[in-house]
């Protein structure tokens, strides 16, 4: 924990200490004046409004869209390389017409000629302004971006640029307005003698009605003209224009990203990890009072009794207050007998470690700082690689604990171990990815990407799952440290919070607490296009998840196996597990209070995804609880001494 709180700190307050490290990826570019530095454009994306600092959408439209009509390059424009998780994520990452060359500024440019927007086109994009959408460049690398002052009065870059403004107050009294001619603003810095880089770009937006082509090819912007009002009723004709301004900057490479990564109040991180490790020493703190004083007296009385023979000193009275003090001694011929559906468990015990390998593995990468935002979409890729290449833990994890329950269906169980979850975990977002193409989105995922994604699961995923479950199987069976009776135990009806509802609600609250701040900050950089980075406070929440997860399951297990009730193993999982409908609920009411969705499909595309990360977060949560309680079980009745 004192590591994990180092490598926080460091994370929150040092940035700068990296002046001379680069990443790999993130190497500067070197530029000399005069030379041309190349300015992409990515995909226009919803953005929060200014007065009730929400979202109406969830679809991102091409840049170059047909009732935009941005002006393209000669030849057309030219799609870059991008990565599998920028594709996933609907980056659309293009050549753009816009030229602009290292020091030298440009007071008034046009893009290309005048363009023509029919009745239609102008429909739509009025729309896309009242919806409060932005439009995303990049040059080298960093996203363009708008100034933005928070609360604190602290000045941060907010990446992209309104599309439009909207003039009015009355919901029906809206007037949008279109925005075509930009400010750049590109701040470079001097690394060395006629070495320049790009350390910042500001875009300040602005429309004009009036912008005229001169004779001489040149163009009058009219900055201070009427703004250009789209008609819905008959064609509007506008020119594109930009301006260029070169501003020297004393912020070095190594640290221009910290003008785009802002904490909002990072004291709120504190205050949420503080009283989140609070509530994980105090759950630590009783399951180590239950190992250490309770189970150690009960265990040292169990085995004193069995050393002296009841029989012979009249144990019965003393096998009467064994009972009534401490129940779980009483099951344990029962204890490790197989639960219902042994194959449905092991299988989700093994998606769900496949699932926890590849979440710590992602976090540890990127607080070690090698997902850079530069490389866009990198986080994404990472976690699909490493959900793929530990497809053998999952497959080894469900044999072992199929085997456990003595299953015999060992040919099902390593056939659906790959299969079942992500199984349905694509055939969701393949239907959730008919509405986002069904919009002409770009966000839609390629078909070609899909076969990309069945290629790797069925040509990596599934032959690593096979083999971890075939060494799975290969392996000695571990034996439990008690035998089972053959005839089963009647179990005592549960009565209050030992009822498992009851007891899935009320514990599954904790874990969710561990992570709730955190939860907030990963959902809005999802549905507002913003960017995640705050990864030390992540690992830290992780770890204290848990934590928590692992001591709160243990604690009710225990309270049931004392009630005499040994079905544990479901219990274990839907309690530890329960956090995932906390994390749905939260969800919705993220929905109610961030969110005013303007379309059906929009809503649906939020709530099919909200419902299947909350799956996915059940499954892992479900493992943990069950791992740790078994490692539980397994470890108290091991100290019994029972013939």
């Amino acid at each position: 924990m004192l590591l994990s709180l180092s490598l926080c700190a460091l994370l929150v307050a040092g940035p700068s200490s990296v002046a001379s490290f680069y990443l790999p990826g993130v190497a500067p570019t070197n530029y000399q004046i005069g030379d041309r530095v190349p300015l992409t454009v990515d995909r226009l994306t919803p953005s929060q409004s200014e007065k009730d600092s929400q979202v109406q959408s969830v679809f991102a439209f091409d840049y170059y869209h047909n009732a935009f009509h941005h002006c393209e390059p000669e030849g057309g424009p030219k799609q870059k390389s991008e990565s599998l998780g920028s594709i996933l994520f609907g980056d659309r990452i293009q050549s753009s017409p816009l030229e602009l060359h290292m020091g030298k500024n440009e007071s008034c440019k046009a893009v290309c000629g005048k363009q023509t927007f029919q009745p239609r086109d102008a429909k739509f994009v009025n729309r896309r302004i009242l919806q409060n959408y932005n439009v995303n460049w990049n040059i080298d690398g960093l996203p363009a971006a708008q100034k933005m002052i928070d609360a604190n009065e602290a000045i941060f870059y907010s990446p992209g640029f309104a599309l439009g403004q909207v003039h009015g107050v009355e919901l029906d009294n809206l007037t949008p307005v279109l925005n075509n001619h930009y400010n750049i603003f590109v701040e470079y810095h001097q690394a060395a003698q006629d070495t320049y880089r790009v350390v910042g770009v500001l875009v300040e937006p602005a429309s004009s009605r009036d912008s005229k082509l001169l004779d001489d090819g040149k163009v009058d912007c009219g900055v201070t003209s009427d703004p250009v009002i789209l008609s819905e009723k008959e064609p509007t004709e506008i020119i594109w224009t930009y301006s260029v301004y070169w501003v020297p900057s004393p912020t070095s490479f190594a640290t221009r990203w910290d003008k785009y990564l802002h904490v909002y109040d990072p004291r709120i991180h504190w205050v949420s990890l503080t009283i989140s490790a609070l509530i994980v020493v105090a759950l630590v703190g009783m399951v180590s009072t239950i190992l250490l004083r309770t189970l150690r007296k009960d265990i040292a009385r169990y085995n004193r009794l069995d050393d002296l023979g009841l029989d012979d000193f009249g144990g019965t009275n003393l096998d009467d207050t064994v009972q009534e003090d401490s129940g779980w001694k009483l099951v344990h011929g029962d204890v490790f007998r197989p639960p219902r559906h042994p194959m449905v468990l092991s299988i989700l015990v093994g998606n769900g470690a496949q699932l926890f390998m590849m979440t710590g593995f992602t976090i540890a990468f990127a607080l070690l700082g090698f997902l850079s935002p530069s490389n866009r979409g990198s986080l994404t890729t990472v976690m699909v690689m490493l959900y793929t290449f530990f497809g053998a833990v999952g497959g080894y994890v469900s044999a072992r604990v199929y085997k456990f329950f003595h299953g015999d269906a060992w040919k099902q169980n390593i056939a659906f171990t790959p299969l079942l979850v992500p199984g349905t975990v694509f055939s969701v977002f393949f239907l959730l990815n008919l509405f986002v193409w069904a919009r002409q989105s770009s966000g839609a995922v390629p078909f070609t990407t899909m076969l990309a994604l069945v290629a790797i699961w069925f040509l990596i995923s599934v032959p690593l799952s096979v083999g971890g479950s075939w060494l799975g199987f290969r392996g000695p069976e571990s034996k439990p440290p008690v035998r089972t009776n053959q005839i089963p135990r009647q179990i005592p009806p549960s009565t209050g919070y030992l009822r498992p509802l009851p007891s899935m609600f009320l514990v599954g609250i904790l874990p969710f607490g561990a992570i709730f701040l955190e939860l907030y900050f990963i959902i809005s950089s999802i549905w507002f296009s913003r960017i995640y980075y705050m990864f030390g406070f992540l690992f830290l929440c992780y770890g204290l998840m848990i934590a928590t997860s692992a001591a709160v399951t243990i604690l009710m297990v225990y309270f049931a196996l004392c009630a005499e009730n040994y079905h544990w193993q479901w219990r274990a999982f839907f309690t530890s597990g329960a956090s995932a409908i906390y994390v749905f609920l939260y969800a919705m009411l993220y929905w109610v209070r961030a969110l005013s969705f303007t379309s059906w499909t929009s809503g649906v595309l939020y709530l099919g995804y909200s419902a299947l990360i909350s799956a996915l977060w059940f499954v892992l949560t479900g493992t943990i609880g069950f791992v740790a309680t078994w490692a539980f079980v397994y470890k108290i009745y091991g100290s019994l001494k029972i013939d």
